[in-house]
């Protein structure tokens, strides 16, 4: 097998990694908002425990893609696919960071039903789902015309997190809800909109490594 024909494997087989990164982590995020909206204690609980193994997954990439570096002494085109890996996988892990504090945050109510404070938020969630799906295909199927689309439309979820923002004054305003409870349900809405953050860098990363271009600046 010559030294091309081996990098081509790696570089499949990093895909394969990141593909699978990327479902597991969107698979997190689904089963947590399954779990607050039929108020499972137990299984928002469980879902906390998976950011060990999106941890690892995390370092079992970041090895695959140094040995691809140091090892196989990639062209350019390779060398962006590479490092881009490097980068997506610190976005995904960041998502997981944040899925696992939204459950925390969760676990503060007595009744773990959020979506009940603000009819904004389950849209939020849902918005930030959609984000992150595509995003996550975009960079796997190298389809740069989706991450563009992504990118012009980053507003969506900066709109609805306003909107969460505006119930949570009213709330505090009028004194309908505990004042901790209000703040605990902006920080959910915090952390959709850093998960949505996240979905643009990816959607970002996946331009970059077909150009070598990041935000209109020439990188490689």
């Amino acid at each position: 097998m010559t030294p091309r024909i081996t990098f081509e494997h790696e570089l499949e087989e990093l895909k394969i990694n990141l593909e699978e990164m990327g479902q597991h982590v969107e698979s997190i995020y689904d089963r947590l908002f399954l779990a607050i909206g039929a108020g499972d204690k137990n299984a928002i609980r469980n879902i906390m425990k998976d950011d060990r193994v999106i941890n690892d997954m995390e370092k079992h990439i970041e090895a695959r893609c140094l040995t691809l570096i140091t090892k196989q002494q990639p062209v350019a085109r390779d060398l962006r696919v590479v490092s881009a890996a490097l980068k997506v996988v610190t976005d995904l892990e960041r998502v997981g960071d944040q899925v696992t504090d939204i459950a925390e945050i969760t676990l503060r109510f007595d009744d773990s039903d959020v979506f009940r404070y603000s009819v904004h938020l389950a849209t939020m969630a849902d918005a930030t789902k959609e984000q992150l799906h595509q995003a996550v295909e975009a960079f796997i199927n190298r389809d740069m015309e989706s991450a563009t689309e992504l990118i012009a439309g980053d507003d969506v979820i900066d709109d609805l997190f306003n909107k969460v923002k505006s119930d949570v004054i009213d709330y505090l305003r009028t004194g309908k809800w505990p004042a901790d409870e209000c703040i605990d349900l902006l920080m959910i809405a915090k952390y959709l909109e850093k998960i949505g953050d996240h979905a643009v860098n990816i959607a970002d990363w996946e331009c970059f490594q077909e150009t070598g271009n990041i935000h209109n600046t020439r990188l490689l």
